[in-house]
């Protein structure tokens, strides 16, 4: 096996949604993982958007490191062509070893398991328990109610800028992709054309 050149660990939704917007994104970032040498790290499931996310990074030559938990085996029916896939026995071992095997952390559009498990990347980030890029993919500005509402909370002192700074944001995955690839140090500055 070689080594991938780098590896992301990707949050998102395990169902569709209701735009083919959500699933292109999927698709985009898939692709540009697997064109670049890349592996994915995801949740393990083969429905919506983690299942199209995993599908796109395999067809186009990356690995894929699914973990899921015994408990949503059935219900998120997981993705058995994964180049690895781990089977867990609870939902704190899977992010962990999401966490253990990524360089680099992404959302896409989402519900309440996504939400969770990016504010927690995100959280361990500003107490220092690592130092990976955290990123957020606006697709087609599904999270910009959230992105106003943690504006309100700096607003509110309840939180500051620097904390918002440690999360990048954008809804081009061409350009989102390969600064979080750079930031965490995979890259330097000068190949960053060539991803």
């Amino acid at each position: 096996m070689i080594d991938p050149a780098f590896s992301i660990c990707v949050y998102c939704g395990s169902r569709p949604g209701a735009s083919p917007v959500y699933a292109d994104a999927a698709r985009a970032v898939g692709r540009w993982i697997g064109r670049r040498g890349g592996q994915l790290v995801y949740g393990g499931g083969r429905n919506g958007l983690m299942g199209i996310v995993a599908d796109s990074t395999l067809q186009a030559g990356g690995r894929v490191v699914g973990v899921i938990p015994k408990a949503l085996v059935e219900k998120e029916w997981a993705h058995h062509g994964c180049s690895e896939l781990h089977v867990v026995d609870t939902m704190h071992e899977r992010k962990r070893l999401m966490a253990e095997h990524a360089d680099a952390f992404l959302a896409l559009p989402g519900g309440i398991g996504t939400f969770e498990e990016f504010f927690e990347v995100w959280t361990w980030r500003q107490l220092g328990y690592h130092d990976k890029p955290v990123g957020l993919l606006n697709v087609d500005g599904y999270y910009d109610g959230l992105l106003a509402f943690l504006r309100t909370s700096v607003q509110a002192q309840f939180m500051g800028d620097w904390q918002m700074d440690l999360m990048r944001v954008s809804a081009d995955v061409n350009a989102l992709m390969p600064e979080l690839v750079q930031s965490a140090g995979l890259v330097p500055e000068s190949r960053l054309d060539e991803i």
